[in-house]
């Protein structure tokens, strides 16, 4: 029987959830949140086995934040996000989180009981598309890659930014964790930006990739 917490901000989507998860044999929502908060609260009480987790909860801690606390508490728990966001960001944020699988709530019935049992199992799972935008990244790599004098011309500070932002931390968190200023951080990567050509924070993430900057842990 694998154990579930159903963690949404909506009441009717929870619900509808816990309706088709409770109709599995083999599966038992035994608790439900509304925000991150409340998610890790309830996971320390009931330690349950998959938790279903939801990214946009505007109350409370928010998706990411909620996973990368569960899993320094609880390592062995699976967590699996279920998002509207089919978004490489979102995406790459929440494997270095520490989630299980990805899937999008757009997905059939099938897929996401198919999804649950791959991560209560220790597995991961990624949605098709999510895997493809991964595979295009890995290909992107090895076969476009930049030449190393571009990233070269990066400071050692302007690399260690590119590294924080690849894994998905806001300007404010990195200055936080290099002692430095938001505007400082602002700068840097306005600096590293102009000196790649590249114009969005996503790019960055990309090259990043590249590079092999970001990791999953």
């Amino acid at each position: 029987m694998i154990k579930l917490i159903v963690v949404d901000d909506h009441v009717v989507v929870r619900s509808g959830l816990m309706m088709l998860l409770n109709g599995k044999n083999e599966m038992e929502v035994i608790g439900e949140a509304a925000d991150g908060d409340e998610a890790i609260q309830k996971a320390a009480e009931l330690k349950p086995d998959v938790i279903l987790m939801d990214l946009s909860m505007p109350h409370g801690k928010d998706g990411l934040t909620a996973t990368k606390e569960l899993k320094e508490l609880m390592p062995d728990i699976a967590i699996l996000i279920l998002t509207m966001h089919d978004d490489e960001e979102y995406l790459f944020r929440a494997i270095h989180a520490g989630a299980s699988g990805y899937i999008l709530k757009s997905a059939p019935h099938e897929e996401l009981i198919s999804a649950i049992t791959s991560v209560a199992t220790g597995n991961a799972y990624l949605n098709p598309n999510a895997t493809r935008k991964l595979m295009s990244e890995y290909i992107d790599r090895m076969k476009n890659g930049e030449s190393s004098s571009t990233f070269d011309l990066l400071s050692d500070r302007e690399k260690e930014i590119l590294e924080w932002i690849a894994k998905g931390y806001s300007n404010k968190e990195i200055a936080q964790n290099l002692i430095i200023s938001v505007k400082t951080v602002e700068s840097h990567k306005s600096n590293l930006m102009e000196k790649l050509g590249i114009k969005s924070r996503p790019e960055l993430v990309k090259y990043a990739m590249k590079k092999g900057l970001l990791h999953f842990e």
